[in-house]
């Protein structure tokens, strides 16, 4: 199965070269995609040098910074005009270990829908968090497994492989989130339509060179929109069970009469 990476960048002069070598050796069946919005740090032309260099490699340069998810979705859509069969997502400041992409690849080749790369399974750690920080990450994802009925572990977790069919199935180009709730909002799809998320414990450290991208506002608008696409969802299956409990009174009520009259007939 012919798989890619897909890494988003944004000011990552500081690790796009290392990162790009890492990924290569840990898993040289894979080709690679860097997707950067015009960084002012030149971490686009960075990748280009370094993706000559170790071949396979193509940058998607975007005019501006536009958001996690919009990123994701310029680089799936090319994953899949490409034809990939398995596309894995994370991030470039080395907080996902690049060793783990085999793993995540052959879940999926192993029939997973979707691989994610859990902090939260047996196996799976943040070392060197400290303690607020483990109890708000473990609270949003509960909270969000909980509103959007997901069943996750980890359900904000970036680092995952994908079968390109399942990103197909639950048309990821009409996803909206441009945010960190990009990763929520497609494991509610891929709930929603009944395919098979494995969970892959992972190490997740933190970044040591580069600037994080995450922040108070960041997190308050991810938990925002998924409150919202929670109760979008509950009030869609409380019209469809109310839509489908009339539609079956009325089939009764009209079917009543016909029994009826074959009794007395």
């Amino acid at each position: 199965m012919r798989s890619l990476v897909v890494v988003p960048t944004y000011q990552e002069a500081d690790n796009v070269e290392r990162f790009l070598a890492a990924v290569r050796a840990a898993a040289p069946a894979a080709d690679l995609l860097v997707v950067d919005d015009n960084s002012p740090d030149r971490t686009g032309e960075l990748a280009e040098k370094v993706g000559a260099e170790l071949g396979r490699t193509t940058v998607l340069h975007r005019r501006a910074k536009d958001g996690l998810g919009a990123a994701y979705r310029h680089g799936f859509a090319w994953a899949l005009a490409e034809g990939y069969d398995v596309i894995v997502q994370m991030d470039c400041d080395f907080s996902h270990d690049p060793a783990m992409v085999p793993d995540l690849v052959e879940a999926v080749v192993q029939g997973a829908d979707c691989s994610i790369g859990s902090r939260y399974v047996p196996g799976g750690s943040t070392p060197n968090w400290p303690l607020h920080r483990q109890v708000l990450s473990r609270y949003g994802n509960r909270y969000t497994s909980s509103v959007l009925g997901l069943g996750l572990r980890d359900a904000t977790s970036g680092f995952r492989a994908y079968r390109s069919s399942a990103l197909e199935r639950i048309d990821v180009a009409t996803t909206r989130s441009n945010g960190y709730a990009f990763m929520s909002e497609l494991a509610h799809r891929m709930v929603q339509a009944d395919l098979k998320i494995v969970e892959v414990p992972i190490t997740f450290v933190d970044r040591a060179e580069g600037t994080s991208k995450m922040s108070a506002r960041i997190i308050t608008e991810s938990m925002a929109i998924v409150t919202a696409n929670g109760i979008r969802a509950r009030w869609d299956r409380r019209r469809a069970t109310t839509s489908g409990g009339l539609s079956r009174s009325h089939t009764a009520a009209m079917a009543t009469p016909a029994r009826k009259h074959e009794a007395t007939s």
